[in-house]
C-alpha cells in the first residue's frame, strides 16, 4: 500500500443524544487526535539490570476540534452536558475503519479575539471493548 496523506477522510460520525442517529461532522471537525495506549505493569525484579514490563488492558481518547455550526455539530455536542449516553464515532480513510464506543465529555466553546468561534469535544473509552483498525 503506498503512502498517504491526511486528506479526504470518508468518515466521521457521531451519534446524537439518543444513540441512534450518526452524524457526519467531517465539515465542521478542522482537526482531531485519537489515541489507543495500553496500561504497562512493572514487573522489574531485582536481579534485573533493565526494565521488565506486562501489557496491560487497552484504552482510546479523542479529541474533535472544529468550527461552531448550529445547523450541524452543535445539534450533536450540545447535549453532552445534559446527558449520559455512550456515543459511537466512526473515522475512516483509504478503506480502513476505527469505531469507538464513547463518552464525550464536554462541548467548550472558544471566541478567539479575533471572532473565531471553535470547539474541542473530548472523548473516553466508554464500553470496555478495545478499538481496532478494520
Amino acid at each position: 500500500m503506498a503512502k498517504q496523506s491526511g486528506l479526504s477522510w470518508t468518515t466521521l460520525t457521531v451519534d446524537d443524544s439518543t444513540g441512534t442517529s450518526a452524524t457526519d461532522v467531517r465539515n465542521d471537525i478542522t482537526n482531531f487526535q485519537f489515541a489507543t495506549p495500553r496500561g504497562v505493569q512493572d514487573t522489574t525484579g531485582l536481579d534485573k539490570a533493565a526494565m521488565e514490563r506486562l501489557l496491560l488492558l487497552a484504552d482510546f481518547s479523542s479529541t474533535l476540534n472544529g468550527v461552531f455550526n448550529a445547523a450541524l455539530s452543535h445539534l450533536v455536542f450540545s447535549t453532552i452536558p445534559t446527558t449520559s449516553v455512550s456515543r459511537t464515532c466512526i473515522w475512516t480513510i483509504a478503506s480502513k475503519t476505527m469505531t469507538a464506543e464513547q463518552i464525550l465529555t464536554d462541548y467548550p466553546l472558544t471566541r478567539s479575539a479575533s471572532a473565531e468561534l471553535t470547539f474541542a469535544v473530548p472523548g473516553a473509552l466508554s464500553n470496555g471493548t478495545a478499538p481496532t483498525w478494520t
